[in-house]
């Protein structure tokens, strides 16, 4: 894993971008992106994002790595815009990849449509199953379907292709399993799609997927902050 990366998820700075969510919302509780000026609505939708771009040379550097005047709360899609406006394919940025995961019918999937751009990678275990299935994921495929996973998986670890950014949608309800997921793929960040159980509840077209949802929660451990 970069250092960059591990700085990233690391208890410091997730513990810097909560206090400084909390000083940046207004009285309601709504925090604006600091480039399009619109509210963020979802918690997960809230980048930090460093205006001197972190590097593997000064991610130790606290003056730059945790000062607030170097951070500004944007959506995650302005954070991409932000980036890919001086990335081309002569001068390439560093390939990115989100791990995006929550109880099933959270909108995983929706989030990551309307972020993702034509040139992404996405690997959604769900599509995956409806790729080489006409029914509700029968267990005598479930080894077809994670080995296609996993083939996926290892192309984004090795970085091949063209691809700018890579987006892994999954349930991950284990804290131990996301983590061996994001050290496996050297992940740039973990996003926790959290729509409550009930809502993910109504959402359900199948009494399947209510089983499904069910057990995601009865199943599910927090990551410890």
């Amino acid at each position: 894993m970069t250092k960059r990366a591990k700085f990233y998820r690391s208890d410091r700075w997730l513990k810097f971008l909560a206090n400084l969510k909390d000083e940046r919302a207004d009285e309601s509780g709504v925090i604006i992106c600091a480039h399009c000026g619109k509210p963020i609505v979802k918690k997960y939708d809230c980048i930090g994002h460093h205006k001197k771009e972190l590097t593997e040379e000064n991610v130790d550097d606290v003056t730059i790595s945790l000062n607030p005047d170097n951070v500004e709360l944007i959506h995650f899609k302005c954070h991409n815009l932000i980036h890919d406006r001086f990335c081309g394919y002569v001068q390439r940025k560093p390939q990115q990849v989100f791990i995006v995961y929550g109880s099933p019918c959270s909108g995983k999937r929706t989030w990551v449509s309307e972020n993702a751009e034509p040139d992404d990678i996405i690997i959604d275990i769900d599509r995956l199953w409806n790729a080489i299935s006409c029914s509700e994921k029968p267990d005598r495929l479930k080894a077809n379907v994670f080995a296609m996973r996993d083939l996926l998986l290892d192309q984004i670890r090795t970085r091949n292709g063209c691809w700018r950014h890579a987006y892994i949608i999954g349930g991950y309800p284990l804290t131990g399993e996301l983590e061996r997921l994001a050290d496996f793929v050297n992940a740039d960040d973990v996003i926790y799609i959290d729509t409550p159980k009930d809502i993910c509840l109504q959402r359900a077209k199948s009494e399947a997927m209510i089983g499904y949802i069910e057990d995601w929660w009865e199943r599910y451990t927090p990551p410890v902050t």
